[in-house]
């Protein structure tokens, strides 16, 4: 009933569906906490969600779904939990590529890998390459990843074309600055979602999400489903998107 309710909902709003739906995939600790469970236990399930989330986007029509998966910041955690998400990673990409191919899904990887033991960055490279044809869905995944360090290695790059003489100063733009990012091949967000109640970016595509629409649920990443990703892009869609301009 609920979903035959979003439905008639969905149908009623003329809003464009997001183009860009970006993830951050928040709660999985406090999941586990609140059952006493080992907080890699709502890792394990935590994956179960992307699944739910990436089938319900193909079904939904969203071309680019970007998720949050381990930031710079996450390495100063208990070396054991790094080690688990890692091997939890390792067991993601071995269990889910060949279903991902099938599904048509583009597989990336943003951030920092050369943080990442070898044999994960060896699979990341592998899943990339082997999806690298399929234009169903761009699923990227942010691992090892901090929006200031990409915009600092931007500027660094910049800074050593200006002093090579590629490029003058005056030839950088928004659009010339955004092409030196790691997200230079996809657009911007349209739709940023936030799981287990917190509300902030906590350093995720600053730069990118300048017009995000931002989307906040108590539900912890965990919990979340199909119906939880409709009702955040049925928030979406009663937006108004003015980027600075005024509403007609």
């Amino acid at each position: 009933m609920k979903a035959l309710y979003l439905d008639t909902i969905k149908n009623s709003i003329s809003n464009p569906d997001p183009n860009h739906v970006a993830i951050i995939m928040d709660g999985n600790g406090r999941w586990a906490q609140a059952r006493n469970l080992p907080r890699t236990a709502g890792h394990k399930q935590g994956a179960s969600a992307i699944r739910k989330t990436v089938e319900e986007a193909i079904r939904l029509g969203i071309n680019y779904l970007t998720l949050f998966g381990f930031s710079v910041e996450n390495w100063n955690r208990p070396q054991r939990e790094i080690h688990e998400l890692m091997g939890l990673l390792r067991v993601y990409l071995r269990n889910n590529v060949n279903e991902l191919e099938e599904q048509g899904v583009c597989l990336k990887f943003i951030g920092n890998l050369s943080r990442l033991p070898i044999d994960t960055v060896r699979m990341i490279k592998d899943a990339e390459v082997r999806t690298s044809a399929n234009h169903r869905l761009i699923l990227t995944i942010a691992l090892s990843y901090g929006s200031r360090q990409e915009i600092i290695l931007a500027v660094k790059k910049i800074v050593d074309k200006v002093v090579q003489g590629e490029i003058d100063v005056d030839q950088i733009t928004e659009d010339s600055f955004s092409s030196y990012l790691s997200t230079h091949d996809i657009p911007e967000p349209d739709l940023l979602i936030r799981t287990s109640g917190e509300q902030r970016l906590s350093n995720f595509l600053l730069w990118q999400m300048a017009y995000t629409e931002l989307v906040f649920t108590e539900i912890h990443w965990p919990d979340f489903d199909e119906l939880s990703l409709r009702q955040s892009v049925l928030d979406y869609k009663k937006r108004d998107r003015r980027y600075g301009e005024v509403s007609n």
